[in-house]
């Protein structure tokens, strides 16, 4: 296990979220991994994300906080577990904003591609920001070095110029991180036409804004839509690793637009990191199911799981690695948990 410091001076009450909600939480991620990870590359990304689910909503009634899922499967009478503002924790300690993604990658385990995650996010109650008015966001996030030197309003061009100039590097050098949609033609254009080179996602933007702020990945610069949700976890990692991300609502058509006008939403506005949770005690768990720059997936061996996982919290600026291994008999003992591969 391996340990990171940022300088912190932040204080929080005594009622706040304390350091040993961390390690509770990485046992939540590791149970929707190891649960997920029967499933990569068997092409069914439901059945991935089904099983991640119910796992995680086994482990997270164990958890010492009484939380709300601000962030989760969607809407109470289309997804039944892990739904939007579902009591979770054990009741006895803090109140908590609470945001999951089971499988953050989907798409990436059904195929058994790179950089999918099991994460969750927890911040003091009422401190994310609701993202049911509009789907999804125009982002970009980097990591420490370039934090104060782009602009999500400014060209590419330009952004990536500054970004090669904190890192002391060429513009050549610079990687940017897009999930490959058609409606990012324009912007991959952009970035190729600036000299940057370009490294697509099929989905799984939390883990591509993490690698882009983490150091050894090979990414530097986040950039493109991406889901609102998605980015409101993203920024509870962000705090954590002291980067930055911003980001503008992009709604997907004419009705969305009116919702989130109605909602009061303001379109023109740059949203920073505490836009988007308001808190200084913020923490976030991340486990791989496959393999990547950012997390080693699982792995089996007989009767045992082995993990990897990020477990941060922003009031310390503690970021630790946790390598675990599972014995898989003693977890099914205690936790009603079945990690048998899927049938």
């Amino acid at each position: 296990m391996t340990e990171h410091h940022l300088p912190s001076q932040l204080e929080v009450s005594p009622e706040a979220p304390d350091r040993n909600l961390a390690l509770e939480l990485v046992r939540v991620t590791e149970a929707g991994a190891m649960a997920s990870g029967r499933w990569v590359g068997r092409g069914d990304k439901n059945g991935a994300d089904g099983a991640a689910v119910k796992a995680m909503r086994a482990l997270i009634h164990t958890v010492s906080m009484n939380g709300v899922v601000v962030i989760g499967e969607g809407e109470k009478d289309h997804a039944p577990m892990l739904y939007n503002g579902e009591r979770v924790g054990d009741g006895t300690g803090p109140e908590c904003d609470v945001a999951v993604d089971p499988v953050d990658g989907t798409t990436l385990t059904a195929k058994g591609m790179a950089n999918a995650v099991s994460v969750m996010a927890v911040a003091e109650r009422g401190a994310m920001f609701d993202p049911s008015a509009v789907f999804y966001m125009d982002k970009l996030a980097t990591g420490p070095e370039a934090a104060d030197f782009v602009d999500i309003t400014a060209p590419v061009a330009v952004n990536i110029k500054r970004i090669a100039k904190a890192k002391k590097s060429a513009v050549e050098d610079v990687t940017v991180v897009i999930l490959d949609r058609p409606r990012h033609e324009g912007l991959v254009k952009e970035v190729r036409e600036a000299g940057a080179r370009i490294k697509f996602i099929s989905d799984g933007d939390v883990a591509g804004a993490i690698m882009a702020a983490r150091e050894g990945t090979g990414v530097d610069l986040l950039l493109g839509i991406g889901g609102t949700p998605e980015g409101i976890i993203t920024a509870c990692a962000m705090k954590c690793l002291g980067g930055t991300l911003q980001a503008k609502l992009w709604p997907k058509d004419d009705e969305e637009r009116q919702r989130a006008l109605d909602a009061g939403h303001d379109l023109d506005k740059v949203l920073q990191i505490d836009d988007l949770v308001r808190s200084d005690n913020v923490f976030f768990v991340a486990t791989g199911i496959t393999d990547g720059e950012l997390l080693r997936g699982v792995r089996y061996r007989a009767e045992t799981a082995y993990t990897q996982s990020l477990v941060m919290r922003s009031k310390s600026g503690t970021i630790r690695q946790i390598d675990s291994q599972h014995r898989l008999s003693k977890l099914r003992a205690y936790s009603s948990v079945d990690f048998e591969r899927p049938s």
